[in-house]
C-alpha cells in the first residue's frame, strides 16, 4: 500500500468524504426494490435472496475491525483506494453472474465499501475535536443521505424498466466516480501510523475497558438495528401485504430518508451547544416515537402504505440524530485509536443490525401483517434510549455533566 501515490498533505474537502460514504450507503439499499422480482430470477426463497441485504452487513460488521486498525497502521487515504477497488470489481462480477451462491458472494465482496463510512468518521477525528467531529459527521451524513434517498427511488424504475442488473451498473459507475475522487482529493491523516498491524489489533483491550464506548457503540447499535430491520423486512411488507409495485416502494422509501436528513442536519447544527449525550438521547425517543404511531395505526385496522412510511420519517429523523453523535462519542473515547473504535464499533453496531435484519425476514408471512417488523424496529429504539441514559450516567459519574 506504501507504493501507491500520494496526494498533498491535507484534510479533504468535506464533499469528498460524503461521495465515499454514500458508496457503501447506495450499494446497501438501491437494490431493495429488485428483492421480490431476483427471488423470481434466481428461482429461490425471498429469505435466500434477502440474505443479499443480511451478508453485506454481516461483512461489513467484520470487515470494519481490519479496515480500522489497517487505516492506523498504514494510512487512511491507500487503505480506502484498496478498498474500493475491491468493491468495483465484485460489483462488475455481481452483474453477469446467474447463480445465487456466487451472487451473494459478490455481496460479500461489496462490503469492502465500507471503508468509506469508517474512515470518513476517523479522517474527521484526526483534524477536528470531538463536538466539532459529531457537527462534521452530522453534515457528512446529511450529505450522504441524498444518495440512498434516491437509491431505491430510482433503483424501483430501473428494476421495472431494464432489470434487476440495472441498479448494479449504477453502483458501478458510482464506484468508479468515488475512486476518481478519493485519489485526487484524500490527502492522508493520519501522521503518527502505529508500528504494526498486530499491535493495532491488540488495542482493543484498552476500548473493552471504556465503559462509555461500549454506551456509544450500544446506543448506535440499536438504533442502526432498527433502520437495518427495515432493510430487511420493509420490501416484504411492502410487496406482499401492502401491494406495492417496486416504483412505489423506492418512493414511498424517500420519507424515511427525508427524515434522516432533517435529523442530520439537526445533529450537524446543534450537537455543538447541545451536547453529544442529550442529542442521541432525543434521537432514540423521537425513533420510538414514530414506530408507536406506526403500531397504533396498523391496528386501528389502517393497512395503507403510510401507516408504514410516514412514521418511517420520524425514525429516519431519530436515527439522523442519534448516529452521528454516537459514532463521535465512539471515536473520541480514545482518540489515539480511533481507526480502531471507528472499526469496531462499526462492526458491532452493523453486525446487530445484520442480525435484526436477518430476523424481520424471517418472521414476516403474508398471514403476520406488519407487525413483527414494527415490534422488532420498536424494541431496538427503545434500548437505544437505555444506552443513551446508561452514557449520560457514565458521564454524570465523570464529572462530564
Amino acid at each position: 500500500m506504501a507504493l501507491l501515490p500520494q496526494a498533498p498533505a491535507k484534510p479533504p474537502h468535506i464533499l469528498t468524504l460524503v461521495i465515499a460514504t454514500a458508496t457503501g450507503s447506495l450499494s446497501m439499499n438501491i437494490f431493495l426494490p429488485s428483492l421480490p422480482g431476483m427471488a423470481a430470477y434466481f428461482q429461490t426463497d425471498y429469505a435466500l435472496v434477502q440474505l443479499a441485504v443480511s451478508l453485506y452487513l454481516a461483512a461489513t460488521a467484520l470487515l470494519q475491525l481490519f479496515i480500522g486498525p489497517a487505516s492506523d497502521r498504514f494510512g487512511r487515504r491507500p487503505v480506502m483506494l484498496v478498498c474500493f477497488v475491491i468493491f468495483i470489481l465484485s460489483t462488475f462480477a455481481a452483474i453477469f453472474t446467474t447463480d445465487i451462491i456466487l451472487f451473494l458472494i459478490c455481496r460479500v465482496l461489496q462490503a469492502f465499501s465500507a471503508a468509506g463510512m469508517v474512515l470518513s468518521r476517523a479522517i474527521i477525528r484526526d483534524t477536528v475535536d470531538a463536538d466539532s467531529a459529531a457537527s462534521r459527521i452530522g453534515y457528512v451524513t446529511m450529505g450522504m443521505t441524498l444518495v440512498p434517498m434516491i437509491g431505491p427511488f430510482i433503483g424501483g424504475f430501473l428494476d421495472e424498466f431494464y432489470g434487476w442488473q440495472a441498479t448494479f451498473y449504477l453502483a458501478l459507475a458510482f464506484g468508479i466516480f468515488s475512486i476518481v475522487v478519493v485519489y485526487l482529493n484524500l490527502g492522508e491523516t493520519n501522521h503518527q501510523p502505529t508500528s504494526s498491524m498486530l499491535a493495532q489489533l491488540k488495542s482493543y483491550p484498552e476500548l473493552f475497558r471504556a465503559r462509555r464506548f461500549w454506551g456509544y457503540t450500544a446506543t448506535a447499535a440499536f438504533a442502526s438495528g432498527a433502520f437495518f430491520a427495515f432493510l430487511g423486512g420493509g420490501p416484504y411488507v411492502a410487496t406482499q401485504i401492502l401491494h406495492l409495485t417496486p416504483s412505489q416502494y423506492g418512493t414511498y422509501f424517500i420519507l424515511i430518508s427525508i427524515g434522516y436528513m432533517i435529523g442530520n442536519f439537526s445533529s450537524g447544527r446543534f450537537s455543538r451547544q447541545i451536547g453529544l449525550n442529550r442529542m442521541m438521547l432525543a434521537g432514540n425517543v423521537i425513533a420510538s416515537s414514530g414506530l408507536l404511531l406506526s403500531l397504533f395505526l396498523f391496528s386501528m385496522g389502517c393497512m395503507h402504505p403510510l401507516s408504514l412510511f410516514g412514521p418511517s420519517l420520524l425514525l429516519g429523523m431519530g436515527n439522523g440524530m442519534t448516529l452521528p453523535n454516537a459514532n463521535a462519542g465512539i471515536v473520541s473515547v480514545r482518540p489515539h485509536l480511533a481507526g480502531s473504535a471507528s472499526g469496531l464499533g462499526g462492526a458491532l453496531q452493523i453486525g446487530g443490525g445484520a442480525a435484526l435484519s436477518v430476523l424481520a425476514g424471517l418472521m414476516l408471512t403474508p398471514v403476520s401483517g406488519p407487525y413483527p417488523l414494527i415490534w422488532i424496529m420498536l424494541t431496538a429504539s427503545a434500548l437505544g434510549i437505555v444506552a443513551s441514559l446508561y452514557v449520560m450516567h457514565v458521564a454524570r459519574q465523570r464529572g462530564e455533566i
